[in-house]
């Protein structure tokens, strides 16, 4: 690009988007009928931070003004109800053809379904494709008015170069991936702003409140909701990236106002299922990038930070299913002005023209490396294919008896992905273990092969040399360079197990669909007695539920049960008893089968032959509990939104969210249970002993106390959980002195002076996440339906000391040294001081209890497999407790 030209469009970021460049004093024209911001929103480009309303609204218009080279689609809404969208731009001929371009990346992407001579016709004739996301953090500002403005110098431009882009380039652009977040920051921030806007970092305007911008309704970081894909703005993207498999995939982020700008080529660690020729073609994007800013003074660096290992990012995701794809970082303003260190002052405008010229950069390589990105495509998901079929694993069998609930949410979530799963019309002995029918297979010979390795391998690897680098890091007090969590597999987080071999049997398959439930069924309805369903899966997690929120009784055994049919219940069976509940039981009862995924079965006896009879009292009644969850500041705005997720979205419940100062003198007497989640801070010096004085008296009069991850620390402290937190265990302890002068002393190994410098009381090192192995105590009902073992993801560096047995029970705890570390990288002196340490503790006061997890069981809302553990809690715990009712 010419400088003039790339400079005209800078001016426009800046100031005001002008029909003619001419005015300027340079040398090129735009459409003088573009639609502006200016026009649409009442303000100039880059005069203030524009509502998620304000961009949809200049899309719209930019859509109706140029109906043929625009396409305005529509992929779903939030949990506030804003539209979510993307915008397709491209020539018009293009865009006339857009259908059949889809359905040639369609074909380019199934190898299997095209031929050699086919693919090579798509490679020389089908046009670039780029996706282009903005706004994924809701406080990260910049970047959607780049959207704007890179749309509208892409259609406005009258110049070679932009036609030729478009010509040879379809570009897909998400302008706002988060509009409830953004619109919470906007809003806001406007509230702070006074007569001039404040360059000062300690000004509100560079302060957000709880929770901040960045995250949305539910709080969750979008940015690593892309496994899970339980958010709407997430799940219903890949939606639109399986349909149109972009070549180039761009999430655009901010980053600290101190720091200038990233791009690719990403920081090690990679992960290991990643192409050499993507690695490859990432740094020629980056190059070019460089090229762009170079020539404009634009400060930039790479490799540094934001790795590319973890696949739960948005610009992570795509690489798996051949797309490339990065983040771009830039330094943010966090408002309209910031002073950054150096006394700089970094503007609004500034960042909106960074991302506009990262984004022409990147389109321009889209364009003109179009035949080397087709083909890289191809051959990457030609490979996986040929690496599915030479692969001692090459199917994966997942019996559906072990979870139906959470092997049918596995088979509907991998579908999403893009993977193909089927089920097994019958049962059959398949990878060396029988199958019941319905049981789920995966071919790994299939062009998603590196999307199913990644998101079902037990254990992706780190390169030994980065390995390796940690720990010499470690070694010398320096922090190491592991971005995010190092272990992720969603079987092993929904804890089932999965079997692989080379060749299966024949057997007759169905195609699964993506359905999360699959629909339950009532038997024999016409019973006289009672209608029973087996507890242990999300299933009847839901089905208990949605009976206490239509008001049916429901009793719950503590032990399992054998009736005189010999139908044998496992502890935590749910029991519905004509007698207690209407005469239309049955009708309500099928209703909600179907839609909860349970299975019933009616019983015409109550007579039991082994374990507790109905009326025994190890039969509890389950009432309807209502759920507080602590709120505010300062609790962990992301395990609170993710608790409140879980409880409302997944076992679908309502949760009252009370703000932490109302916890101090509040009458809690109308809840049940209060759920105390993660903190960022100490809640002792926010709840202070007021709030202490007052839980205490609340949990003693028979309320449920829950404590999630560190929260556990403040019961601690409080007195409410017999257990204590630990401090890193040394072998070779050397006392600190803070005295000026002191006696001489021998520092005889590397060990001793690593000691001496963290303390002598040093917290133990942190673990940025690994999946680790729980042994459970089943003789408990907090632990009904729940394996001997259960896997849970281990973050952090709290490690809390075993309750004794006169002050209650260690339900959960880590297993052996040996045995404790199923998926991740685990730091050797963490992995030995975990080893039979607590994981869920459970302490009795008065008519109430706590019920403390080590660490939080809600984790971006992919561990499936606590999700009984936490109804348990919930519900079982408010069954258990005796308060005044």
């Amino acid at each position: 690009m010419k400088p003039s030209y790339l400079l005209a469009a800078l001016a426009l970021a800046g100031a005001s988007m002008v029909s003619h460049a001419n005015e300027l004093g340079l040398s090129v024209t735009y459409d003088t009928s573009a639609p502006t911001l200016k026009a649409t929103a009442g303000y100039p480009m880059g005069s203030r931070i524009s509502s998620p309303e304000a961009i949809h609204d200049y899309f719209k218009a930019l859509a109706e003004h140029y109906p043929e080279q625009v396409k305005l689609s529509y992929y779903g809404k939030t949990w506030e109800g804003r539209p979510l969208y993307y915008v397709t731009l491209s020539s018009a001929e293009n865009m006339a053809n857009l259908a059949t371009i889809t359905q040639g990346m369609q074909a380019l992407a199934h190898p299997e379904q095209t031929s050699e001579t086919e693919a090579k016709q798509l490679i020389e004739q089908l046009p670039s494709s780029i996706w282009l996301s903005y706004g994924v953090h809701g406080n990260e500002i910049s970047s959607p008015e780049a959207a704007v403005l890179t749309a509208w110098h892409l259609l406005a431009a009258q110049d070679d170069q932009a036609r030729s882009w478009l010509a040879n380039t379809v570009v897909h652009i998400d302008p706002v991936q988060n509009p409830d977040g953004r619109s919470r920051f906007v809003s806001r921030y406007y509230m702070t702003a006074g007569l001039e806007h404040s360059a000062d970092r300690l000004s509100a305007e560079h302060n957000e409140p709880w929770p901040s911008g960045r995250s949305n309704h539910y709080l969750f970081d979008l940015n690593r909701d892309w496994i899970a894909l339980t958010q709407p703005e997430v799940a219903g993207q890949v939606d639109a990236l399986l349909e149109h498999m972009p070549l180039i995939f761009v999430d655009l982020h901010e980053m600290y106002g101190d720091q200038s700008y990233y791009f690719t080529p990403e920081a090690r660690p990679y992960n290991p299922l990643i192409a050499k020729s993507q690695r490859d073609a990432l740094w020629t994007i980056g190059e070019n990038n460089g090229k762009w800013f170079d020539a404009h003074g634009f400060d930039y660096f790479t490799r540094e930070i934001f790795d590319a290992f973890y696949p739960g990012y948005g610009a992570s995701w795509p690489l798996y299913h051949g797309t490339l794809a990065m983040t771009y970082e830039m330094a943010s303003a966090r408002g309209h002005k910031f002073r950054t260190k150096d006394g700089t002052i970094l503007t609004y405008g500034d960042g909106v023209q960074r991302h506009f010229v990262a984004s022409l950069a990147t389109i321009e390589t889209a364009s003109v490396e179009r035949q080397r990105l087709l083909g890289d495509f191809w051959n990457y998901r030609k490979q996986g294919i040929a690496d599915g079929r030479a692969s001692a694993e090459r199917f994966i069998v997942i019996d559906q008896a072990q979870d139906a609930a959470a092997t049918r949410r596995l088979a509907g979530l991998l579908t999403r992905h893009g993977i193909k799963v089927q089920q097994t019309d019958a049962a059959v002995e398949a990878c060396g273990t029988e199958l019941s029918a319905g049981s789920y297979v995966i071919d790994t010979a299939q062009p998603a092969h590196y999307m199913i390795r990644t998101l079902l391998d037990d254990d992706i690897a780190m390169a030994e040399d980065f390995l390796a680098e940690q720990e010499r890091r470690r070694d010398n007090n320096l922090p190491d360079q592991i971005y995010d969590v190092t272990a992720w597999s969603l079987a092993l987080m929904f804890n089932l197990e999965q079997q692989r071999c080379k060749r299966l049997p024949k057997v007759a398959l169905t195609s699964v669909d993506e359905r999360l439930i699959s629909p339950g069924e009532l038997h024999h309805p016409e019973a006289k007695v009672a209608f029973l369903a087996k507890w242990g899966d999300m299933n009847s997690g839901r089905l208990l539920t949605a009976a206490l929120r239509e008001g049916l009784q429901v009793k719950q055994s503590d032990l399992p049960f054998t009736l005189k049919n010999g139908d044998r219940y496992p502890a935590g069976s749910l029991i519905f008893t004509r007698a207690e509940n209407p005469e239309a039981l049955h009708l309500k009862l099928s209703e909600l089968a179907v839609q909860t995924g349970a299975t019933l079965y009616g019983t015409d006896s109550s007579w039991v032959i082994d374990g507790p009879n109905f009326g025994s009292g190890n039969v509890q009644k389950v009432h309807a509990p209502r759920i507080a969850l602590a709120w505010d500041e300062p609790f962990s705005s992301l395990n609170a939104g993710h608790t409140r997720f879980v409880i409302e979205q997944q076992f679908n419940y309502p949760v009252t969210a009370l703000r932490a100062d109302k916890l101090q003198r509040a009458d809690l007497s109308h809840y049940q249970v209060l759920i105390l989640p993660a903190s960022y801070g100490s809640l002792q010096h926010v709840l202070g002993d007021t709030a202490q004085n007052n839980l205490r008296q609340w949990v003693e009069r028979g309320g449920v106390l829950i404590t999630l991850g560190n929260a556990t620390q403040w019961a601690v402290d409080a007195k409410l959980l017999a257990s204590a937190l630990e401090t890193e265990v040394q072998d070779n302890k050397v006392a600190v002195h803070q005295q000026p002068r002191v006696e001489g002393m021998l520092l005889p190994t590397q060990t001793h002076l690593h000691n001496y410098i963290n303390g002598a009381e040093a917290d133990p090192y942190w673990t940025s996440g690994v999946l680790t192995q729980l042994q459970v105590d089943q003789e408990h009902w907090l632990t009904a339906g729940v394996p001997k073992t259960v896997n849970s993801l281990t973050v952090g560096n709290q490690i809390y000391r075993p309750l004794t047995i006169n002050n209650g029970r260690n339900l959960m705890y880590y297993p052996s040294a040996d045995e404790l570390l199923v998926s991740g990288y685990l730091w050797e002196e963490n992995q030995q001081q975990l080893a039979h340490k607590p994981y869920l503790m459970w302490q009795p006061h008065g008519r109430g209890m706590v019920i403390s997890f080590t660490q939080e069981p809600t984790y971006r809302a992919y561990l499936d497999g606590l999700n009984i553990t936490l109804l348990n809690a919930i519900f079982g715990g408010a069954s258990h407790a005796s308060p005044l009712r």
